[in-house]
């Protein structure tokens, strides 16, 4: 037998949606590949039976309750994509939070953030720190990053480079202060961990 790429990608799916089908009647609760193959093979069968698009895309969204599946998955699941063939050639269908039902997601599920009080949160905390005068001779603006070696920042920006040899800002991962032609700023600097040395040139291109 010859098949080709989309034939044995059907059997694929039709095979993960068969040993979800398995798991399913035997109680236990779908994994995301397992709602996923579920959700396909639906999709698939419609349009094998010629459904319209409408049709198929309802069958998705019916095939798997809410409740059929590990807690975490629902929100894990945020869209399908499948390529189906309909009586009018191959059509993308996108079903965008298909186990949703309407309810919006656990705001403490899977991936979430949860973030203390501004005011609980400490940046490098309890490390050696000083603060520096910093003024720009730069006809441009310069903008200088967290973890770059401050005493190898642009030479347009005079301050005690010697104070600050194995500093960096004291900000959070990421972020970074600017200097705009002509600006003094005083900045505070905190120790780096670890080794020092790091080589570079960020921030030297503005003159």
């Amino acid at each position: 037998m010859h098949l080709i790429p989309w034939e044995e990608e059907r059997i694929q799916i039709f095979g993960a949606a068969e040993l979800a089908r398995r798991h399913r009647a035997a109680g236990l609760r779908l994994n995301h590949p397992e709602a996923v193959a579920l959700i396909c093979d639906a999709m698939l069968e419609a349009a094998r039976a010629g459904a319209t698009y409408e049709e198929v895309e309802a069958a998705g969204l019916a095939e798997v309750d809410p409740g059929e599946v590990i807690p975490g998955v629902r929100e894990l699941l945020t869209e399908v994509r499948l390529e189906v063939l309909l009586g009018d050639g191959a059509r993308l269908i996108v079903l965008l939070d298909p186990l949703g039902r309407g309810e919006l997601p656990d705001p403490l599920g899977p991936g979430a953030l949860v973030l203390g009080d501004h005011e609980d949160r400490a940046v490098n905390g309890g490390r050696e720190a000083i603060e520096l005068a910093v003024t720009s001779r730069s006809r441009r603006r310069i903008r200088i990053s967290s973890h770059y070696p401050f005493h190898r920042v642009n030479q347009r920006l005079e301050f005690d480079r010697a104070a600050a040899d194995g500093f960096r800002l004291d900000i959070p991962s990421g972020a970074y202060v600017g200097w705009e032609p002509g600006e003094t700023r005083t900045v505070r600097l905190v120790r780096v961990a670890g080794t020092t040395g790091a080589a570079g040139a960020a921030g030297r291109a503005a003159r």
